[in-house]
């Protein structure tokens, strides 16, 4: 589960980290009220009026600009609110803003240069630990200096069961050139950031940038947070997060009846029972010659309120041109299944206007290809992969 940036600013301030403090508003009217509010707290006289949205490179697509007055800022809400952010992360449609942060400016003049770094917190899965990355260079899309400065990218690794140590805060706050109090500030921060990434059961926290700023204190200017969903059950506080405006329609429909459904770009739409198995479904469909449409993983039971649930989800999308569905049958037998899918398809009537190829494998499989085959419906039956591949790939010609 993603969170706007203000979202995961609150968590790393619960844990203690340093941040770049800001208001949400919803129109340039509480925009202003926001910014008098930010001077009289901060003292900070100019404003930094961020879109939010779950995507990067919001600054790339006119979603960040500076305000110097009480005026600017009145004026870019106007801009930025209700307007359709494109950026290197959205589709070329962009995502429709709904509220804006307001946050105070932390590039004030002071003792010294202000500085920029990258930190992110997420799963190394090879080597089964936690993983601190950063880098010097922060402000800057973190995939370009891997690309081009390789050798600016450092890591950490911290094993779980130990956590982050005293000597790899210092180690990281040394790498990214720092000293003095800034160098204190770092550690301390290092240190809150792990313990908000694990606290939290985040799968990834990345801050770009994190500020060292002109009197030496280091914060987070964004912060772009991914949440556990596993882990929701025992995180109330961050499912009550969810903003359904940034997630796909009909993947929030599917989860909502229970469903696993993940939009793809493709004109084969897959329903399946089990998540290895889906995924072998769609290099089937793949080799064949077409496109996966989706990931659906119906689970273990496919009675035909299920099925009939998944070919509304599926068909929803406009692209599909042949459904398969590939179901083996441990759990449930492949009889209830296909009796499921027949009485699916008299159920939805006219809607039904894509090819459907069904492949049953398992217990009562020969039955279950029987019921498909009398049943007087345009569904073919398939018993092997190949079959089931050469059947999606005549019906795509």
């Amino acid at each position: 589960m993603n969170l706007h940036e203000y979202q995961g600013k609150e968590i790393l301030a619960s844990f203690g980290v340093r941040i770049q403090r800001g208001i949400v508003a919803h129109n340039a009217k509480e925009a202003v009220e926001a910014a008098k509010q930010l001077t009289a707290e901060t003292g900070t006289g100019w404003h930094v009026i961020k879109a939010q949205v779950h995507a990067g490179g919001r600054g790339k697509g006119g979603g960040v600009k500076l305000a110097k007055n009480l005026k600017e800022v009145e004026e870019i809400a106007n801009q930025i609110i209700g307007m359709n952010l494109i950026t290197p992360q959205t589709s070329a449609e962009g995502k429709k803003v709904h509220q804006i942060l307001v946050a105070e400016d932390v590039y004030y003049p002071g003792d010294s240069e202000t500085k920029e770094f990258y930190m992110s917190v997420l799963l190394n899965r090879a080597t089964g630990k936690n993983m601190i990355m950063y880098s010097t260079e922060g402000g800057m899309d973190i995939e370009e200096v891997a690309e081009h400065t390789p050798h600016l990218i450092f890591t950490e690794e911290i094993d779980p069961a130990t956590g982050i140590l005293g000597f790899q805060a210092r180690k990281i706050a040394f790498n990214l050139g720092l000293s003095g109090t800034a160098f204190k500030e770092m550690t301390k921060f290092v240190s809150s950031l792990y313990k908000a990434y694990v606290e939290s059961d985040s799968s990834m926290f990345e801050i770009n940038p994190v500020l060292k700023t002109s009197d030496d204190k280091i914060m987070a200017v964004d912060a772009k947070v991914s949440i556990d969903d596993n882990a929701l059950y025992r995180r109330k506080q961050y499912a009550e997060m969810r903003d359904l405006r940034e997630e796909n329609p009909i993947e929030v429909e599917a989860r909502e009846v229970g469903l696993n459904y993940v939009d793809l770009d493709g004109n084969v739409g897959c329903m399946v029972n089990g998540a290895g198995l889906a995924m072998a479904t769609m290099d089937l469909i793949k080799m064949a010659g077409g496109e996966p449409a989706n990931f659906l993983d119906v689970g273990g039971t496919a009675d035909a309120k299920r099925v009939e649930e998944a070919f509304r989800i599926i068909l929803k999308d406009p692209n599909v041109k042949a459904i398969l569905i590939n179901i083996f049958g441990g759990i449930v037998r492949c009889d209830r299944v296909a009796q499921g899918v027949v009485d699916a398809y008299k159920n939805m009537g006219d809607s039904m206007k894509v090819p459907i190829i069904v492949r049953l494998q398992g217990t009562n499989a020969e039955l279950a290809k029987e019921i498909i085959d009398n049943s007087g419906l345009a569904v073919q039956s398939a018993v092997q992969f190949q079959e089931a591949a050469d059947k999606v790939k005549a019906v795509l010609a």
